[in-house]
C-alpha cells in the first residue's frame, strides 16, 4: 500500500502540465505593467479566494511608483468602491460578486481604465470521485480488518479488502488524470463560445500623437486606437500577456531615442502613453498584442517630431561600454541562431515575468524582434537570437534592478 502511494505522488509530480504564461486563472494574481505619471509601474491584482471578501491591490515600482488612486467598479450592478495603494501600503478593496470589473487607476493627471475578471475556484468537478474513493476504501479495510479478525476463513475480509483497493485505485487514478481531465469554469468566468472555431479578425490600428505634430522637448501624447479587421468595431478584448494589455515600442528612425513602454487603456479600443523627444525626425512605433482566444500581433506607425535636438541627448540611448555585450559568433549568420550575452550592473529582478528582454530592429525599420531571458546565474543575462537576414541591426537588452530598469544599446552587422 505504501509503494502504491508513493507511485502516485510521483506520477502525479512528473506528469503535471506546465503553466502557461498568458492564462490567467483563478487562484493567480493579476499582473499588469503600466506607464504612468511618468513611471514604470507593476499593478498587482492578488488572487481571491471568496466572494464577498476584499480584493488585495499592490504595486510595485521599479525603481518607484506614485500613490495611485483607485476606483473599482462591478460591471454587472455598478457598485464602487475607491481606495489608494503605494509601494509597501497595498490597498484593500471589497468586492460583493464575481465577474466582470473595471479598475480605474489614477496619477499625475492620467487615468486609465483595467477590466478584468473576478474569479474564484469552484473546485474540480473530479474531486468527488477522489474523497469518495479514499472514503470507501478507508471504511472497507476498517472494516476488512474487523471482518478477518473474526472470521477464520478470512474470504469476506479478501472480498472487502479487494474492493477498497478498488476504490483506492480507482481514487489514485483520477489524481494522475486530473491535469488532463477537463475542469469546470471558475465562478465568475467569461462564457465561451463552444460552436466557433477559436481566432479573431486581426486588428487594425491608426498611431497619432497629440498635438499632431510634437515637438522636441515638449510633452505629448502616443495614441493608438484599435479596430476590429472584420467589424470595424473598437477591439477590447486585449488578454494580458507578460504582464501587459499591451507592450509599445518607440524608436527614432536612426535609432538614438528608444523607449520601451506600456501604455494605458483610456477608452475601449484605445492606448495612451505620454512621452517626450529629444531630436527632430521620423519616429517608428511598433505595438505588440493579444487578443483572447488569439494569437499575437505585432502592429506599425510612425509620427513625426519638429523642432531643434537638444543640447544634451538621453544618455540611455547611448553606445554600449565596451565588453558589455557579447555576441557569438562575433559575425552572426543569418537564419542561425546566435548567442547575446551582456554583463548586468547589480543583480537583476524580474519585470514583465522575465530576467531581461531583448528588442532588435532592423537598420530600416522593417523588422523588429523580441525575445527574452529565462534566467542566467550571476550577473549577466543570456539571449537566444536568430537574425533573419544579412544586414544591420541596432538593438537593446534591458534589464530591471532595485535602482529602475536599465537600457544597453547596441548594433549588430550579419554579414552577407
Amino acid at each position: 500500500m505504501i509503494r502504491l502511494l508513493f507511485l502516485v505522488g510521483l506520477l502525479v509530480v512528473m506528469l503535471a502540465p506546465p503553466a502557461t504564461a498568458h492564462d490567467v486563472k483563478a487562484g493567480a494574481d493579476l499582473r499588469i505593467a503600466q506607464t504612468i505619471a511618468g513611471a514604470e509601474l507593476t499593478l498587482v491584482i492578488k488572487a481571491t479566494t471568496r466572494v464577498p471578501g476584499p480584493l488585495r491591490v499592490e504595486v510595485i515600482g521599479f525603481p518607484s511608483a506614485p500613490t495611485l488612486d483607485l476606483r473599482l467598479r462591478s460591471v454587472t450592478d455598478g457598485r464602487v468602491v475607491t481606495g489608494t495603494v503605494s509601494p509597501g501600503r497595498p490597498a484593500q478593496l471589497r468586492v460583493e460578486e464575481t465577474g466582470p470589473h473595471e479598475l480605474t487607476v489614477g496619477a499625475g493627471g492620467e487615468s486609465a481604465v483595467i477590466p478584468f475578471r473576478v474569479l474564484v475556484d469552484r473546485g474540480s468537478g473530479w474531486e468527488f470521485l477522489i474523497y469518495g474513493g479514499l472514503f470507501v476504501a478507508g471504511l472497507l479495510l476498517v472494516g476488512g480488518l474487523l471482518t478477518g479478525a473474526f472470521n477464520r476463513r478470512g474470504r469476506s475480509a479478501f472480498v472487502v479488502t479487494a474492493v477498497a483497493a478498488a476504490g483506492l485505485a480507482v481514487a489514485a487514478l483520477i489524481v494522475i488524470l486530473d491535469p488532463w481531465l477537463p475542469a469546470g469554469s471558475p465562478a465568475g468566468a467569461e462564457p465561451r463560445p463552444t460552436d466557433s472555431v477559436l481566432g479573431r479578425p486581426y486588428v487594425q490600428r491608426v498611431v497619432t500623437t497629440v498635438p499632431a505634430g510634437p515637438a522636441v522637448g515638449e510633452e505629448f501624447v502616443t495614441r493608438v486606437e484599435l479596430f476590429d479587421g472584420s467589424t470595424g468595431r473598437p477591439v477590447d478584448d486585449l488578454t494580458i500577456h507578460h504582464e501587459a494589455m499591451a507592450h509599445l515600442v518607440v524608436t527614432s528612425e536612426d535609432g538614438r531615442y528608444f523607449r520601451h513602454v506600456h501604455p494605458l487603456r483610456t477608452a475601449p479600443g484605445r492606448l495612451e502613453v505620454r512621452l517626450r523627444a529629444d531630436r527632430p525626425g521620423r519616429y517608428l512605433t511598433y505595438v505588440e498584442l493579444e487578443r483572447t482566444d488569439s494569437g499575437g500581433q505585432l502592429l506599425t506607425g510612425s509620427f513625426t517630431v519638429t523642432g531643434s535636438p537638444t543640447v544634451s541627448p538621453d544618455p540611455a540611448i547611448q553606445d554600449a561600454a565596451a565588453g558589455t555585450v557579447t555576441v557569438t559568433p562575433a559575425a552572426p549568420q543569418a537564419g542561425r541562431a546566435a548567442t547575446v550575452e551582456v554583463a548586468t550592473t547589480g543583480t537583476p529582478r524580474p519585470w514583465l515575468g522575465m530576467a531581461g528582454h531583448l528588442i532588435v530592429r532592423g537598420a530600416d525599420g522593417e523588422f523588429l524582434g523580441h525575445v527574452h531571458e529565462m534566467g542566467t546565474p550571476g550577473n549577466r543575462l543570456r539571449f537566444t537570437f536568430s537574425f533573419p537576414a544579412p544586414g544591420r541591426y541596432l538593438a537593446w537588452a534591458q534589464y530591471a534592478t532595485d535602482r529602475g530598469i536599465t537600457t544597453v544599446p547596441f548594433t549588430v552587422e550579419v554579414p552577407r
